[in-house]
């Protein structure tokens, strides 16, 4: 597994503005250890500053790591958006498994990775 270059960009599906919500701290945790975190939700809010979009197709930059706070059934929905994204790896967080969409994308040649994103930042696997 190889680590994501600081600078790079991270989409962050399932972003919330609630700050105590895992995702809303993988926002604020990403602009720390110098990533640019992109934040992805239905409603396209702004996450600790940081703009947002409403849907992974309002993408259109390079994305490094998509990191998954949503569940199956939302995730299962997205596949055509991250194939056309080309992100390097995928991150499902605890509570975000999916393990058909994980296998799809696998065969699509993106890393994917079971763990949490506020871990491997802290634990410098990120």
């Amino acid at each position: 597994m190889a680590k994501a270059v600081a600078g790079s960009t991270a989409a962050v599906l399932g972003a919330s503005t609630k700050e105590e919500r895992y995702s809303f701290k993988a926002v604020r945790m990403l602009k720390e250890y110098g990533f640019s975190p992109i934040p992805v939700h239905p409603a396209g809010h702004t996450v600790d500053g940081v703009d947002g979009v409403k849907s992974l197709t309002d993408i259109s930059q390079s994305i490094d790591t998509l990191t998954v706070y949503v569940n199956a059934k939302i995730s299962a929905a997205v596949l055509p958006a991250v194939l056309n994204l080309k992100p390097r790896r995928v991150i499902f967080n605890p509570g975000a498994e999916n393990p058909a969409l994980a296998q799809q994308l696998a065969d699509n040649g993106i890393e994917v990775v079971e763990g949490c994103t506020l871990v491997m930042l802290r634990t410098e696997q990120y």
